[in-house]
């Protein structure tokens, strides 16, 4: 891996009296969860829970809706193998979101 220095600004929101299981992100196209575990499959499945239970819970989606919707349009980024946890990424593009 490369690693550099660079100065970064970013933007969190805050909702008070809500949980999650793992981190959740978007920007202006894309949303995005994040698992972390080891091995790796499990941090896949982290980052594929919290999408499947976002979808759900904030969109509306009935179950079988979200496993169609995931399972043709969500890209998985792997963000970490060097430590002893793997960071995997499950995002899925705002123009497939109900709504």
């Amino acid at each position: 891996g490369i690693e550099i220095s660079c100065n970064v600004t970013f933007t969190v929101d805050v909702q008070k009296g809500r949980q999650i299981g793992w981190p959740r992100g978007e920007n202006g196209d894309w949303i995005f969860t994040v698992g972390n575990a080891r091995p790796l499959d499990q941090s896949l499945q982290h980052a594929t829970t919290e999408m499947v239970r976002w979808l759900q819970r904030e969109y509306g989606m009935e179950a079988a809706a979200v496993q169609t919707l995931m399972g043709q349009v969500v890209d998985y980024e792997l963000g970490n193998m060097f430590d002893p946890a793997y960071t995997m990424v499950c995002k899925m593009a705002k123009r497939w979101l109900p709504a």
